[in-house]
C-alpha cells in the first residue's frame, strides 16, 4: 500500500465547528507499525510534516522509549480486532511529551491488509472542551431560567427543563414547530418581530416585557425575555436563543411598591391641602379633592346636619334616619356620575337599611367591592341616581366615616369607574387615614365655627344700637365681622353735657370669645367714665389702668369729644390709626393726634389736640381692618380711603357701605367704621 497525505489547499471544508475546536488529527498505520497516513492536523498535533511522518515506524518517531513497550502492546491488541481508547503520551517533533487522546480501530484495505486507523486530539483540549460541555449541559438543565433555541426559521430546536415547566409543554411537543403553534396566548406578533429584528442585525434585546397565559397558568403571567443571535467561529447565523423568567411576582412586588409609594403622597398631599381654613365648607371640597383621581374617581363628602346646622354632634342608632348636608363632590374627570351624588348644599335623609347610614351609625368603613344591582340601590339616592351611576360604569364602592374625637361628624364616599381595580383592603386602609386626618379638620372647623358664632354673639350685644343723630350732628356706624376669625373691634357714641358728644373706636388685640369679652369690658368702662366727663387724656389714662389690671392685654382706640355748638373737637390716641377729616372746602387730612402708646402698656401719659370742626365737616374714625392690606403698605390704604371721602356723595348711610364694599369686600379681618358730619 503506497503511502499519501491530504492537502489543505485541495478540500474545500465546511465550518466544523466542534471538530475544528479539538482539531482531530487522523494516522493510519500499516500492519507493521508504520505511517501511511499523516493528515494536517496531525502535524498541528506533533510538529512532523508528512514528508517527515510518512514511512516511519511510528513507535520509533512518536513514542519515547520509557512508552515503547506499552505502545507495541497496545498495536498489537488493536491489530488483532479490538478498539482502544485512552490517553497515551506521544512525543513532539520539539522533544517534549504530549499527553493525546485517542480512539483508535483496525482497517483492511482491497487486499485484506490490516490498518490501524487513530484519531488523536489534545488530551488537555479535550478535558477542556468535555468541562466547558459539561457545565453548559448542567447550567442550561439546572438553571431556574428558561432557554429555547430556535433555528432561522423561528422553529424550535431545543429548550431546556425551566422552559417546559414554564411552558406547561414538554420539549418534544416544541421541536420543528413556531410559538403561535403551540402557545397561542402570547404576544406572538410581538416576540416572533423581536425575533426577527435580533436575527437580522445581531444585537441582543434584553428584559423585553411579555404578558400572556401558557399551558401550565390558567391566568396571564408576566415575562421577561432575552433575545441573542447564536454564530459560530465563521460568523454563519445559526439560529437563536432565548431567555426567559416569570416575573409576575417582581412585577407584583413592584406594583405594590409603587401603589405603596402613592398611597403616602395622598397622605402628604392630604396634610398640605386640607385644613388651610377652619371654614367647614371649604374643608369639605379640600378632602374630596385630595381623594380624586389618585384613590378614587368620583368623590363625595356629606356631613350631618347637626354639625352642619348648630356645631353639635349627634349619634345615628343603626334603627334611626340620618340627615345629612351634602358639601362637596369632585370627580378625577368629566362624568354624569358627579350629578348622581347629592346637590352640594342640599339635605338628606337616609334610611336605616343604606350604605351610608350604616357607616355613621356603626362608625366604621363600609366596603363594596363588586357593586350589583341590589347593592347599587343602598348606594344611590333614587332609582335615577342609580341608573347614572350603572351608566358611568360604577363597579366599586366605599364609604368611610368622618371620625373625630369619638364623634361621628359624616361620611366620605368613594366610587370607581374608569379605574378597573375594585376598592381593596390597602384602599379601605388609606381611606381610613386620609377621612380620620380630614375629620380634625372638619372638627375644629366646626368647633370654630361654634366659637365665631358665640364670639359674633358676644360681640353684637356689646355693640351699641344704631347710633341716632345727636344734637348738630349726623352720625353713621358700621361693624363687619371678619371671614375667619371675629375680633375685639369696637365703637360707642356717648351723649355728654351741654350739648357735647364722645365718639370712640378701637380694637382689642386678639380673636375670638376672650377679645370680644375684653371689649365688652372696656366699652362698658368707656361709657361709665364718659358720665364722669374727663377730657379725653384722663379718659384713657383710666382706660389704660383697666386693660393693664385685665391680663395681658392691650388694646388700641381713638377717643373724641365733639362740640358742635363752638365749632371744636377735643381728641386723644392710644396707639391707634389717625382719624380723616374732610372740611367743608373739599380739603381733607390724617389728624396727627398725639401719639400714644396702646392701652394696657402702662406709664405713659396721653395728649390732647384741638381740631376745629366747622360746620359741613366729615370726621372718620376707624380700625386698621378698614385699611390694611398685607400685600401693600398701609399708606397705600390710608390713602384710598382719604380720596374715597373726599369723592363721597349722598348721606353717610351710603358712605359707609361705599367704603366697606371698597376697601373691605371680603374682610380677614374686623372693621369697625364711624363716621360723624357736622350740621349747621
Amino acid at each position: 500500500m503506497h503511502g499519501y497525505s491530504t492537502e489543505d489547499d485541495d478540500v474545500t471544508a465546511a465550518p466544523g465547528g466542534l471538530l475544528d475546536l479539538l482539531r482531530v488529527a487522523a494516522v493510519v498505520l500499516d500492519s507493521e507499525g508504520r505511517i501511511v497516513l499523516w493528515s494536517p492536523e496531525s502535524e498541528q498535533l506533533l510538529g512532523y510534516r508528512a514528508d517527515e511522518a510518512l514511512g516511519q515506524r511510528a513507535d520509533h518517531l512518536l513514542v519515547s522509549p520509557d512508552n515503547r513497550l506499552r505502545g507495541r502492546e497496545l498495536f498489537a491488541q488493536v491489530r488483532s480486532g479490538d478498539r482502544w481508547a485512552g490517553v497515551f503520551p506521544l512525543q513532539h517533533r520539539d522533544g517534549t511529551e504530549r499527553p493525546v487522546e485517542f480512539r483508535t480501530m483496525r482497517l483492511r484495505d482491497g487486499q485484506g491488509s490490516p490498518h490501524l486507523l487513530g484519531l488523536a486530539a489534545d488530551a488537555r483540549t479535550v478535558r477542556r472542551v468535555e468541562r466547558d460541555l459539561a457545565l453548559s449541559h448542567s447550567l442550561v438543565d439546572q438553571t431556574p431560567v428558561g432557554i429555547a433555541v430556535f433555528d432561522n426559521d423561528l422553529r424550535w430546536v431545543g429548550v431546556n427543563p425551566a422552559l417546559e415547566r414554564i411552558n406547561g409543554l414538554p420539549e418534544e411537543a416544541l421541536l420543528g414547530r413556531r410559538v403561535g403553534e403551540v402557545l397561542p396566548d402570547l404576544d406572538v406578533d410581538a416576540i416572533e418581530s423581536r425575533m426577527r429584528l435580533v436575527l437580522a442585525s445581531g444585537k441582543s434585546l434584553l428584559d423585553q416585557q411579555t404578558v400572556g397565559r401558557t399551558a401550565a397558568h390558567t391566568e396571564e403571567r408576566a415575562y421577561s425575555e432575552s433575545y441573542h443571535r447564536i454564530e459560530d467561529a465563521d460568523g454563519r447565523v445559526l439560529g437563536l436563543a432565548m431567555a426567559i423568567i416569570d416575573v409576575t411576582e417582581r412585577q407584583q412586588a413592584a406594583t405594590e411598591v409603587a401603589q405603596a409609594r402613592e398611597r403616602l403622597s395622598v397622605i402628604a398631599d392630604a396634610a398640605v391641602r386640607i385644613g388651610t381654613t377652619l371654614d367647614l365648607h371649604q374643608t369639605a371640597r379640600e378632602l374630596a379633592d385630595v381623594a380624586v383621581p389618585q384613590l378614587a374617581d368620583l368623590a363625595a363628602v356629606d356631613v350631618l346636619e347637626a354639625v352642619v346646622a348648630h356645631g353639635t354632634t349627634t349619634a345615628v342608632t343603626p334603627d334611626s334616619y340620618a340627615e345629612f348636608r351634602a358639601l362637596a363632590v369632585a370627580a378625577g374627570y368629566l362624568t354624569d356620575a358627579i350629578h348622581a351624588a347629592d346637590p352640594v348644599g342640599e339635605l338628606a335623609a337616609y334610611s336605616p337599611t343604606r350604605i351610608i347610614t350604616q357607616c355613621v351609625s356603626e362608625a366604621r368603613p363600609v366596603l363594596v367591592e363588586r357593586v350589583d344591582s341590589a347593592m347599587m340601590r343602598r348606594i344611590a339616592r333614587d332609582s335615577h341616581a342609580a341608573q347614572t351611576l350603572r351608566t358611568a360604569g360604577v363597579h366599586s364602592y366605599l364609604a368611610v366615616p368622618l371620625v373625630a374625637r369619638g364623634e361621628v361628624l359624616g361620611t366620605l364616599s368613594l366610587y370607581r369607574t374608569v379605574n378597573s381595580r375594585a376598592f381593596d383592603e390597602q384602599d379601605r386602609i388609606l381611606a381610613t387615614e386620609l377621612a380620620a386626618r380630614a375629620a380634625i379638620c372638619v372638627d375644629n372647623a366646626r368647633l370654630y365655627g361654634r366659637e365665631r358664632i358665640a364670639a359674633l354673639t358676644l360681640q353684637r350685644s356689646l355693640l351699641p344700637p344704631s347710633p341716632v343723630g345727636h344734637e348738630r350732628l349726623d352720625i353713621a356706624a358700621r361693624y363687619l365681622p371678619a371671614l375667619s376669625e371675629v375680633g375685639g373691634d369696637w365703637y360707642d357714641v356717648l351723649p355728654l353735657s351741654r350739648g357735647r358728644t364722645g365718639l370712640i373706636v378701637g380694637d382689642v388685640m386678639g380673636k375670638g370669645v376672650q377679645a370680644a369679652a375684653v371689649m365688652g369690658q372696656l366699652s362698658t368702662a368707656t361709657r361709665a367714665l364718659a358720665r364722669l366727663d374727663p377730657s379725653p387724656a384722663e379718659l384713657l389714662g383710666h382706660l389704660d389702668d383697666i386693660t393693664g389690671s385685665l391680663g395681658e392685654t392691650i388694646a388700641t382706640c381713638v377717643y373724641a369729644v365733639c362740640d358742635p355748638v363752638k365749632g371744636t373737637c377735643a381728641l386723644s390716641s392710644a396707639g391707634h390709626l389717625p382719624p380723616v377729616l374732610v372740611r367743608p372746602d373739599g380739603t381733607a387730612e390724617l389728624l396727627e393726634v398725639p401719639g400714644g402708646v396702646p392701652l394696657g402698656v402702662g406709664g405713659v401719659p396721653f395728649g390732647t389736640m384741638e381740631q376745629e370742626l366747622p360746620s359741613g365737616s366729615l370726621l372718620a374714625l376707624y380700625t386698621d381692618g378698614l385699611v390694611e392690606n398685607r400685600t401693600k403698605p398701609i399708606d397705600t390704604g390710608l390713602d384710598t380711603l382719604t380720596r374715597l371721602l373726599l369723592r363721597a356723595q349722598g348721606s353717610l348711610e351710603t358712605t359707609s357701605d361705599m367704603l366697606l364694599s371698597t376697601l373691605r369686600p371680603e374682610p380677614d379681618d374686623d372693621v369697625a367704621l364711624l363716621l360723624v358730619r357736622t350740621l349747621g
